[in-house]
């Protein structure tokens, strides 16, 4: 009997563990399956597909329009916000490449610098009057005109040295009684530079000179003439600059993240456009020890023979010195072609999907370029895969898509106000697999866009006056610029956003034509022009003036740093260095 009861118990207390492992057990699976969705909820991010750069942690409304936020990876075919996706149609119209970042050697790497020729400050000369007077003739015409040593100057009329004469007249019959006195007087015509063929003469004839000639005491070219005919001049005062060109410098600009790779010594090949064919070679004479504060850059100096006269003073050269990657052997590098300039910020386009057409801008810092390539400091990996060419037209595409760009870092959809209650937008040209045309553009009033047209024509009046070097028309289009900027109505742009990014445009535009408005230095004129073209062309790629623009760029403008600008034509004419460069640069982007 108790045996039959042992064996109810441990019966009953089997069915209790079986049952209670059913009961439990399933539902300690179920709070795991459970855990994992949570977890899967958690590392989820959040968006708003009006407002793309918004991401969040976790649900909830957009801050900027309130709006329910979305799934990230759901946003648009599993892209995330900062993500977008051309069609093939797309790809090979623009004729986009992408290329594989990768480390290595670059081979024949040559580090450019830019410079300039200037006369050699150790050959110039200044040619001085060595007594008062006034210039009765003045025999050098122009600046630029060769002298040699002996040649006549000047001739000047000296009511000192008129009186200076007599006394040696008198002191010549006195010779005998005050030789002292003879002598001091003779001396006084010495200072003054008279030679002793000069000082016998009037001893001899006992005539008075009323002129006296200035003879040049070096060889060489006139590189700035200081007086003028008729003019008074001082004892020791300039009359003329004179260079000897057998030699001359060249000045390069080294920035200060390069200064430790350069000594004296180094051979450097010197080019210029002047002379396709020829280089010259030679070594680095000297490194400024004084950083210039404004540009960041220091000074580094070859000293050149030139004996044929085949290098201009101010004429642009480029240097090249050979074998030198930033102190390391194996750098990661990519093609010039790859990188967009903003002016502050260097971007790149990165291919997100191996398999598929899916890109995302990318900031990066750029170290040494070295011939066709630039380093890179941070920003970029081996095995990244890279737009290098067709980079603009992809930039197009992340603007029109309001995703992070060259000109809009944020990024951010911008509407055209013509959005249906679903935010679908009235396109102006053709949707392909429901995604954006590379050439869409944002629409709006012909109204506005001849407005815009009016701004853009007193900008090529600027660019042309550039070219020119004409500072004084350059002021003048920029003021006829900002008055017709100030035309331009804003209430044609009814939707809020499309109006807000016209208003920062304008902003831009008006902050940089004011500023070349307000000065007269060239130079200055050019780096507020580069601020200008780039929002500029911003407006004319989103709002249209119905008409061809060629966006045109130059590598070496802005120190080496690249400018891009604005042209009616495709022939290029470079307005940033005027004849010394006027065909250097190339079309980069067509805005229909």
């Amino acid at each position: 009997m108790k045996n039959k009861k042992t064996i109810i118990y441990i019966g009953i207390l089997a069915v209790g563990v079986l049952f209670g492992w059913i009961l439990f057990g399933n539902s300690s699976e179920e709070k795991t399956v459970h855990n994992h969705g949570e977890m899967s909820e958690t590392n989820k991010m959040w968006t708003c597909s009006m407002h793309p750069q918004i991401m969040q942690p976790e649900a909830g409304d957009c801050p900027i329009c309130g709006m329910d936020l979305i799934p990230a990876e759901t946003s648009a075919e599993g892209l995330m916000a900062n993500q977008f996706k051309l069609t093939k149609n797309a790809m090979a119209l623009a004729n986009i490449e992408t290329s594989i970042v990768g480390e290595g050697e670059i081979e024949n790497s040559a580090i450019k610098l830019s410079g300039k020729i200037v006369p050699n400050e150790e050959a110039n000369t200044v040619q001085v009057s060595y007594f008062s007077g006034r210039i009765e003739q003045l025999n050098v015409s122009f600046t630029g005109e060769e002298i040699r040593k002996g040649q006549l100057l000047a001739t000047i009329y000296s009511p000192e040295l008129y009186a200076a004469q007599q006394e040696l007249i008198t002191a010549v019959s006195l010779k005998e009684s005050q030789p002292a006195l003879y002598k001091a007087v003779r001396n006084k015509l010495k200072i003054w530079k008279l030679s002793e063929n000069q000082i016998q003469q009037i001893e001899t004839s006992g005539k008075v000179k009323e002129n006296f000639p200035v003879y040049a005491t070096v060889s060489g070219t006139v590189s700035e003439k200081l007086v003028a005919q008729g003019e008074s001049v001082k004892q020791g005062q300039p009359l003329l600059k004179i260079a000897n060109l057998n030699t001359v410098w060249a000045n390069f600009d080294v920035y200060e993240n390069q200064i430790d790779l350069f000594k004296k010594g180094q051979e450097i090949t010197i080019t210029s456009k002047a002379y396709v064919d020829k280089e010259f070679k030679a070594t680095v004479a000297f490194i400024d020890p004084v950083l210039d504060t404004r540009t960041r850059t220091v000074k580094l100096r070859v000293v050149l023979n030139n004996p044929a006269g085949f290098l201009k003073p101010g004429m642009f050269v480029e240097g090249y010195i050979k074998g030198m990657i930033s102190g390391k052997e194996e750098v990661l590098a990519i093609p010039a072609s790859a990188v967009l300039w903003t002016g502050k910020r260097s971007v790149v386009y990165l291919k997100a999907n191996p398999n598929a057409p899916i890109f995302q801008m990318l900031e990066v810092t750029l170290g040494n370029k070295v011939g066709d390539f630039y380093e890179i400091v941070e920003g970029l990996k081996a095995g990244d895969e890279i737009v290098t060419n067709g980079t603009f037209t992809v930039d197009a595409a992340a603007q029109l898509q309001g995703k992070k760009s060259m000109m809009n870092k944020e990024g951010g959809k911008i509407a055209t106000g013509h959005e249906d209650h679903f935010g679908t937008k009235e396109m102006t040209s053709v949707k392909n697999e429901n995604h954006l045309n590379v050439n869409e553009r944002m629409i709006v009033s012909k109204v506005f866009q001849n407005q815009l047209k009016a701004v853009f024509n007193e900008y090529i009046k600027l660019k042309d006056a550039l070219v020119k070097e004409d500072s004084k028309n350059g002021i003048s289009a920029s003021k006829k610029l900002l008055d017709n900027l100030s035309k331009v109505d804003m209430k044609l742009l009814e939707n809020k956003e499309v109006h807000n990014h016209w208003m920062s445009l304008a902003k831009e535009i008006k902050t940089a034509s004011t500023s070349i408005s307000n000065t007269s230095n060239i130079k200055e004129q050019r780096n507020h022009f580069k601020d200008l073209s780039s929002n500029l062309a911003n407006a004319l790629e989103v709002f249209g003036i119905n008409e061809k623009v060629y966006h045109q760029f130059c590598p070496m403008a802005d120190a080496n740093k690249g400018a891009y600008w604005l042209s009616t034509e495709v022939k290029v004419i470079n307005p940033y260095f005027g004849d010394a460069m006027l065909t250097c640069g190339e079309v980069k982007q067509v805005i229909e």
